[in-house]
């Protein structure tokens, strides 16, 4: 395809709702999932710790 011009560019033919919806999904994900994966991983130490701290009590206690 060829534009004679930056707004025929954006407007990409009719669909750049579809088009330009579909690129900010993409970098909204990209964006999140780095930061949920951070957390997951946090909450993922935080459990292995607890379980680390019940597992001493639980040998304690024998």
């Amino acid at each position: 395809m060829q534009w004679n011009s930056a707004t025929e560019f954006f407007a990409m033919g009719g669909y750049a709702l579809y088009v330009w919806g579909g690129f900010g999904a993409c970098a909204l994900l990209m964006a999140v999932e780095p930061w949920l994966v951070k957390r997951r991983m946090r909450e993922a130490i935080l459990n292995l710790q607890r379980l680390g701290r019940a597992e001493n009590l639980d040998n304690k206690n024998r």
